[in-house]
């Protein structure tokens, strides 16, 4: 059941307009800030005359905040985004170049100081906010930042606790391929499906984004948060000796204008280039093509493709997409290291000074419930529009029960083993009832920044749960497409095994439900009857403890059913006889 939303933040705060709003690309690598002013943006320069600020955070030996920029400490941190709403567990220590303690909490030792991923991004955050506070002279406390694609409602949440902590109030938190959108100026008049391909510093994202007078649909998104400039940086100092990355990214950076360059005193011609990273380009031009699949959209249906992220400077990719798409127009007249950041700036440039633009991003992959039995009821599916909200109402499954406890999970699979988990939560004090006679009502509702709020409403104490999903770890870009392909792989055993399920469940009620009967009217069927009930009972409950084919489950069931005929029948006529007994037929009939 879909219910009735509207965008949060949003003409809602009477002192809005008189706030200067800026815009944040919080990159992996880089981050930017701005706002638009006299119709243009304007991108915040630091004390180093750059509007290009490095992702690096800077600690002494004793763990003593330095400053944000360029690494000149060997207690720096870099890639903290990549960190974002992640757990312990998630976590290879191998792959990372900082000490991970406190398995409870996640945190990033540097001498005796502990530092969370959210409170790293803060210093970053902070900077970018005192960039802005400098080139503005007054004060700021309102933002909008842009996040990957992918970012999950436990990264996502992390990104607003990091402002937060910065001392800025995050207004929007808006999708980077959206952002991209919005800075080459599709919002004012352009129709038809979009390609973003996002290639940053440290992921990739690729999005199909359909425009119309003003309105932003991203139809679906796709990406790999493992792969990205960096990566191509690594693939050149993995094939040389004695290359630092500075100058494996200067080398990519000069063979993306150059047909060759001097790396080791030698020629490194572009077309050696190209043969070294044109496996890893054709994976991310794959990912594009598996989303348009996903999506039911044919190549020929793309009207252009947006360029996004310094990497895609690299002509093997312009040239392999041109090829592949065969597209009218490829945007990339803006520097795609500060594309996204300009997107930033106009949204928040529109919330400042309300617009008819509206921004619409999609679920990455469906939001349930585990029912009885480990089956999954999806509430919203995947690539649904959000902000959205949708409700269904639950019921008891035993007699008297006071208390349901839910268990969010995310996924395509039918069965929740298979699915991620979200988070669990209990709604208790309900009204003792027969089984089926409580009415909860459970509402699930994306707001537009992607979090997730659950509540559940006993519909007849009028009591209320409400929780706001935290996942305990991040939800990676290969783990997405990984579960999709699994769903897809095991689609038909999913269906049957959910089909066997819920004939066990069925089964099950149906059995204590006769069982019930006959203790409370034994002398309703003859003992004849009650026997061999109660031998193709133990028939069926033996046969739900061992593996079972849906054709043995329908075929005794069919018998039970057969077997308790009589017995449903006379309880019937027992409740019409208790009805009209002593009344008039004129009371009967009417």
């Amino acid at each position: 059941m879909p219910l009735k939303i509207q965008e949060p933040d949003i003409n809602h705060d009477n002192n809005l307009n008189s706030d200067i709003v800026i815009g944040i690309d919080l990159g992996t690598t880089n981050s930017l800030v701005g706002i638009v002013e006299n119709n243009e943006v304007k991108l915040f320069k630091d004390q180093n005359n750059s509007d290009i600020i490095p992702s690096i955070v800077n600690f002494d030996h004793k763990g003593n905040f330095i400053n944000v920029g360029p690494k000149i400490s060997d207690c720096s941190i870099s890639s903290i985004k990549r960190l974002m709403g992640k757990s312990y567990q998630d976590l290879d220590p191998d792959k990372l170049e900082f000490e991970i303690s406190n398995k409870n909490n996640l945190c990033i030792k540097i001498a005796n100081k502990f530092y969370r991923p959210e409170e790293i991004s803060a210093f970053i955050l902070r900077h970018l906010k005192d960039i802005a506070q400098q080139n503005l002279k007054q004060n700021i406390t309102k933002c909008v930042i842009t996040v990957p694609a992918y970012f999950d409602e436990a990264a996502k949440q992390a990104i607003k606790h990091s402002a937060e902590i910065a001392g800025l109030e995050t207004l929007r938190l808006v999708n980077e391929p959206s952002a991209a959108a919005m800075a080459f100026g599709l919002d004012k008049n352009a129709h038809g499906k979009y390609l973003v391909y996002d290639l940053g510093g440290g992921t990739f994202d690729i999005s199909v984004i359909k425009m119309n007078q003003g309105i932003f649909h991203i139809l679906g998104v796709l990406g790999d948060n493992e792969f990205g400039g960096d990566d191509i940086d690594q693939i050149i100092i993995n094939n040389f000796e004695n290359i630092t990355r500075n100058i494996a990214k200067k080398t990519k950076e000069d063979l993306s204008n150059h047909d060759f360059t001097i790396i080791n005193n030698k020629k490194f011609y572009q077309k050696d280039f190209n043969i070294l990273i044109d496996k890893e380009i054709d994976k991310t031009i794959s990912l594009a093509i598996d989303l348009l699949d996903d999506l039911n959209i044919s190549k020929k249906d793309i009207d252009g493709i947006i360029m996004v992220g310094g990497s895609t400077r690299i002509k093997l990719i312009k040239e392999k997409l041109s090829k592949i798409f065969d597209v009218a127009k490829i945007f990339d007249n803006i520097d795609p290291d500060r594309v996204v950041a300009k997107g930033a700036c106009w949204q928040a440039h529109n919330l400042s000074n309300p617009s008819d633009n509206l921004l619409l991003d999609v679920i990455p992959l469906s939001l349930g419930i585990e029912m009885m039995g480990g089956i999954v009821d999806k509430i919203i599916h995947r690539n649904t529009t959000t902000p959205c909200a949708y409700a269904k109402e639950f019921t008891t499954y035993a007699n008297n029960q006071t208390g349901m406890k839910f268990h969010i999970v995310q996924g395509e699979r039918e069965m929740a083993s298979d699915c991620r988990s979200i988070t669990h939560f209990e709604i208790k004090n309900i009204t003792p009832m027969p089984a089926g006679m409580a009415k909860i009502l459970v509402t699930f509702q994306v707001d537009a920044d992607g979090l997730l709020t659950i509540s559940a409403l006993d519909k007849k104490t009028q009591q209320k749960k409400e929780v706001i999903a935290k996942p305990t770890y991040n939800l990676d870009d290969n783990k997405v497409k990984e579960m999709l392909i699994e769903s897809l792989k095991n689609s038909k055993e999913d269906i049957n095994k959910r089909i066997i399920t819920q004939l066990i469940i069925n089964g099950k009620k149906d059995i204590s439900i006769v069982k019930n009967d006959l203790q409370q009217n034994p002398k309703i069927i003859t003992n004849k009857e009650k026997q061999e009930i109660i031998k193709i009972i133990t028939k069926l409950e033996a046969l739900f403890s061992q593996n079972p084919t849906k054709e043995n489950i329908e075929q005794l069931i069919k018998k039970f059913h057969e077997k308790t005929q009589n017995l449903v029948l006379n309880k019937v006529n027992k409740v019409l006889s208790a009805e009209i007994s002593g009344k008039k037929i004129d009371d009967i009939c009417s």
